[in-house]
């Protein structure tokens, strides 16, 4: 799978944007969704922890859905699979979020023109953690 065509310098541009809802974030500290949220609060993001099944993760108060979250939503990192993605993205586009950003192994391209239709800018098979570690020089602690 591609990645997105974005430059490094539009990445570092969306990584300043500062509150990030987690779609799919696990209790499970093992996993990606888990600690990329947590390498992302260490460096000075606001986490909203969007899952169903969990009230709180990580002490932080969790929602069932982005439209549940009272505060506004800047970037959408989704940890789904992709046939699920449109559904996340309808949901992106009333919270009226900035940035789509589709984790490693996540693409859906109707989720995508869809994002771009709305003018919405979407990366995709990119990790967040990793890219904001290569750009701005941090260490992944996992």
């Amino acid at each position: 799978m591609n990645k997105d065509n974005h430059s490094d310098s539009e990445i570092a541009e969306i990584l300043r944007f500062r509150n990030i809802a987690v779609v799919g974030i696990s209790r499970d500290q093992t996993k990606p969704s888990y600690y990329v949220a947590k390498y992302l609060s260490a460096h000075g993001y606001h986490i909203i922890p969007v899952n169903p099944s969990a009230q709180e993760i990580s002490g932080l108060k969790c929602y069932a859905r982005l439209l549940d979250i009272p505060e506004k939503v800047e970037i959408v990192d989704v940890f789904r699979p992709s046939a699920e993605v449109p559904k996340v993205v309808e949901e992106a586009i009333a919270k009226n979020a900035k940035v789509i950003w589709l984790q490693e192994g996540i693409y859906n391209a109707q989720a995508e023109a869809t994002a771009v239709k709305e003018d919405i800018k979407i990366v995709w098979n990119r990790c967040m953690m990793k890219e904001h570690a290569r750009l701005f020089g941090k260490k992944p602690r996992m």
